[in-house]
């Protein structure tokens, strides 16, 4: 079992009833740490690409910096032939924008959490992981936002394992000071550090960073290499297409509604799933269109 080590610091929110509103009165967030790597990730891009619109560069850089300082993931190695246990999705925009993109997570996400029974014991764990199930709801205001979004996918079946989410209104990290050279290192990696919106993300995505590691047990239950996994059912989030290969410029083998339930056949490459219809029908579907 992972043993996380905590730096002596209030925590975010007192109870899972906090709201988004709450965390704004908070403590900087402090990056957990852990004595060992939860699982191994590979870090994909997601369509909500806040950075841009702010621009600042793509943020794999930062979160692989956060996961090296921690200790709390390894990231994949393209060059290694071991295939990475889940993807890690990175979004990022306004508040409004991260929750309509986590919306597909929440469901799977928090089901998980209660049905583990972690719940209960997730505020106790980690520093700043703030409310973790009540992450999704009360969006909204005019004041200007910085969010962002992480979701763990099983590439096996395309299922959400874990969910976090941070959102900064106004930055609380003093990216000056010694005491957080931990996160001047990575803003640096990912070239956020002499930019307010990359100083903002940053410390979103370290919050949201903190909440996957507070759901550690969702994904040590089920850590074993995508290769191995077995057929698992999945289904459909949005309306979308099963391909003819992995590749989004593949043909289109049919089309899916929202519900269709589909089987995993264990084939996996990069970012889709292959999968099999109760027609027997087998083609590619991006595992960002399953739940």
């Amino acid at each position: 079992m992972n043993r996380i080590i905590l730096r002596a610091m209030p925590l975010a929110a007192a109870a899972l009833a906090a709201t988004p509103a709450a965390a704004e009165k908070a403590e900087p967030p402090e990056l957990v740490r852990c004595d060992a790597p939860i699982a191994t990730v590979a870090l994909v891009e997601g369509d909500q690409a806040g950075w841009n619109d702010w621009g600042l560069g793509s943020p794999r850089s930062l979160i692989a910096a956060l996961a090296q300082e921690s200790g709390c993931f390894a990231v994949d190695n393209p060059a290694d032939a071991t295939p990475a246990q889940y993807l890690v999705t990175l979004i990022a925009g306004s508040q409004e924008e991260v929750d309509k993109g986590m919306e597909l997570a929440k469901g799977a996400a928090t089901e998980a959490l209660v049905r583990s029974g972690a719940a209960s014991s997730l505020l106790r764990g980690v520093p700043g992981a703030g409310a973790v199930l009540g992450m999704f709801g009360g969006l909204g205001g005019k004041k200007k936002t910085v969010a962002a979004g992480l979701r763990v996918v099983s590439p096996a079946n395309g299922l959400t394992v874990a969910a976090g989410q941070g959102v900064v209104k106004k930055g609380s990290i003093s990216f000056g000071q010694a005491a957080a050279g931990w996160a001047s290192t990575a803003a640096g990696a990912a070239g956020y550090q002499g930019s307010k919106d990359g100083q903002m993300l940053t410390e979103a995505f370290v919050i949201a960073f903190n909440q996957l590691v507070a759901q550690r047990d969702l994904m040590t239950g089920a850590a074993e290499p995508a290769a191995a996994a077995p057929a698992a059912g999945a289904v459909v989030a949005v309306d979308t297409v099963m391909r003819a290969a992995a590749t989004a410029e593949a043909g289109v083998v049919r089309n899916l509604r929202a519900g269709t339930t589909l089987t995993a056949t264990g084939q996996r490459d990069g970012l889709f799933v292959e999968m099999k219809d109760s027609f027997g029908t087998t083609g590619w579907v991006s595992v960002e269109d399953l739940k």
